[in-house]
């Protein structure tokens, strides 16, 4: 977790949260990636050691931003541009009358992203830190004249004590896509989903709350409540594919699962002058 320190990084490419009493939150602006989100002290999020700060490639962990395409992009670079983008502080950071920490972030439509992407666009990314919770809130706007279509989510790495104690609620009775197995679709029966094998799979339709646990030492309990992001991806390279990953430590998938909010399957069109808001909300249960 040493590289969760914000110490370690120049002052003009982090923005550090403080909402007191060991709550804080690191936001990088490279791909306005949320790198640290620490709850009482304990760290939530998991950031690969190996993870390489160039501003170029994504950054491995935290919550990066996947825009304007999930997966494989013929037009441009895997997960899209938004995650290796870097954003501006349009709002810095400042308390409200509870005081909780609130930071506002943008990013526009440039020559690089049209000439991928030629769709004038908004992203206008809000986070908000209080003693308990990290609220994440996008809204993408279409500021061109014509129609734009587009899959978002948030890839948000989970830090776990140990991946054989982690296990995730809610996804009991839902389709998921087996994306190991060519997409095969298949009825989840699992009340607690754990993870003991290289896993990647997309679920349809999920519920607007879902619950992540491990421990011990820590304990953690966060619960995920979404807003307009029906689809949740698991993801666990483990032991070979964490290996081949240059950017990944070779031990890194004891420690994490990724569950991802998006919309991802079913892809969103917006009219000229139209937007969307997706959220995501994170809450430290104990």
């Amino acid at each position: 977790m040493a590289n969760q320190d914000p110490k370690l990084y120049p002052p003009g490419d982090i923005v550090f949260l403080d909402r007191g009493e060991g709550t804080t939150a690191l936001i990088h602006l490279h791909g306005a990636t949320i790198i640290s989100w620490k709850c009482n002290g304990v760290e939530n999020l998991y950031l690969s050691q190996s993870s390489v700060f160039d501003n170029k490639k994504a950054i491995r962990g935290g919550v990066p931003v996947v825009f304007p395409n999930f997966g494989p992009w013929p037009l441009g670079p895997q997960h899209g541009f938004a995650r290796i983008k870097r954003w501006s502080i349009a709002v810095p950071p400042r308390k409200d009358h509870n005081g909780d920490v609130i930071v506002l972030f943008t990013l526009d439509a440039d020559d690089e992203t049209l000439a991928m992407w030629n769709y004038k666009f908004k992203l206008v990314y809000t986070i908000v830190l209080t003693p308990t919770t990290l609220m994440s809130t996008l809204v993408v706007h279409n500021k061109d004249t014509k129609s734009l279509g587009f899959t978002c989510l948030l890839h948000t790495y989970f830090r776990v004590a140990n991946i054989e104690t982690t296990a995730i609620e809610g996804l009991q009775g839902l389709i998921f896509s087996d994306k190991l197995k060519d997409g095969k679709e298949v009825k989840e029966t699992r009340k607690q989903i754990t993870v003991d094998k290289n896993y990647d799979r997309v679920y349809k339709d999920a519920p607007k709350t879902l619950f992540i646990s491990s421990g011990p030492d820590p304990a953690r309990n966060i619960e995920l409540v979404t807003f307009n992001f029906p689809d949740i991806v698991v993801w666990n390279p483990w032991e070979q594919k964490a290996k081949e990953m240059s950017d990944f430590d070779d031990d890194g998938y004891k420690e994490m699962i990724c569950v991802e909010p998006g919309k991802v399957i079913v892809p969103i069109t917006l009219e000229a002058g139209q937007q969307y808001e997706c959220k995501q909300t994170l809450i430290c249960k104990l």
